[in-house]
Order: C-alpha cells, then structure tokens, then sequence
C-alpha cells in the first residue's frame, strides 16, 4: 500500500489529466493521460491511464517511479 503523501500526487495528476511516464517494478514503462483511480477485479487500488488506441489499469503498489510529462506541472517528478 501506498503512503497517503504519495496517493495525494496520484490524485493531483489525475485531477489535472497530466500525461505521465510510470515506471513498475518490473521495469515496464507506461505512458499516457492520468484518468482516474480505480479498484481492480482483485480489489487493488490502481490508477487508470488513457493511452492512444486503449485504457489500463495500473496498481499503485507497482510503482516506483512517475514523471510527469505535460508542461508546467505542478510537479515533476516522484519516487515510491
């Protein structure tokens, strides 16, 4: 699980609809529009990322790295 400091920057890139580059512990990158969260079949938090051509779900215990990639953020850059 998360800490709530993190889920806060979760929250503010899905508000704003950042365009952001996750990074998983699997070393997977996914890129697109931060949407919304969400729980998954398995009752994981994730976030949902709008891509070009689909959507996914992504679980926030997965991560360790989000960049945001739209201009001016209101931050750049976060490690979990």
């Amino acid at each position: 699980m998360i800490s709530c400091n993190h889920y806060d920057y979760i929250e503010i890139v899905c508000l704003y609809k950042y365009e952001v580059l996750l990074t998983l512990k699997s070393g997977e990158s996914i890129q697109g529009v931060a949407n919304d969260t969400k729980r998954n079949e398995n009752k994981q938090e994730c976030i949902l990322i709008k891509r070009e051509t689909d959507s996914v779900l992504v679980v926030l215990d997965e991560l360790v790295r989000l960049e945001v990639l739209t201009q001016n953020p209101k931050f750049k850059l976060v490690t979990f």
